[in-house]
């Protein structure tokens, strides 16, 4: 939907990752690295992102109902959740993504066979912030030999670092 016909542009596996009716999962490997100050450990530790690893198993759950998506993300059994749901009114064309009371909404843009999620607006409790304040978020999905490959960075510039995951 908020991609429309660059939807098919996109690698069979990044398709089938998002292809999801109902309910779905996922799981691979993944290395986690988080801020060392202590308002990123804090603020990471708010949102239940994961602990710093090498090498964990995640998980993802997909559940789709009313036209929302919950992905419950598991990193060495610690979950946390997030919505996410197309953009309406000034968020038009855009994915939105809820973590609490903080709502994120983020262009989809396909550069060849990367979907990369850059961050437009976000907002809290409803209200809009200005983009100065937010959180610089650098994601990505792509495919390396036939695998789905997954990359989020989460930096502020109060903070430096507040979470680094990647892997399969």
């Amino acid at each position: 939907l908020v991609l429309d016909t660059e939807w098919d542009h996109l690698p069979a596996e990044i398709r089938a990752m998002h292809d999801v009716l109902g309910h779905a999962s996922a799981s691979g490997r993944a290395s986690v690295e988080r801020g060392r100050g202590r308002l990123a450990r804090l603020l990471a530790a708010v949102i239940g992102f994961p602990e710093p690893s090498p090498d964990t198993p995640v998980s993802v759950r997909f559940a789709v109902e009313n036209g929302e998506e919950t992905w419950t993300r598991s990193f060495g059994g610690k979950s946390f959740s997030s919505r996410q749901f197309a953009g309406r009114a000034n968020q038009q064309f855009l994915l939105c993504e809820r973590f609490g009371p903080l709502t994120f909404a983020m262009a989809l843009v396909v550069q060849n066979t990367r979907l990369a999620y850059v961050p437009r607006r976000w907002n809290c409790f409803g209200i809009s912030l200005p983009v100065w304040l937010s959180p610089q978020v650098f994601a990505y999905e792509t495919v390396e030999s036939g695998k789905f490959r997954f990359y989020v960075e989460i930096r502020h510039w109060l903070t430096g670092l507040i979470i680094r995951y990647r892997g399969w």
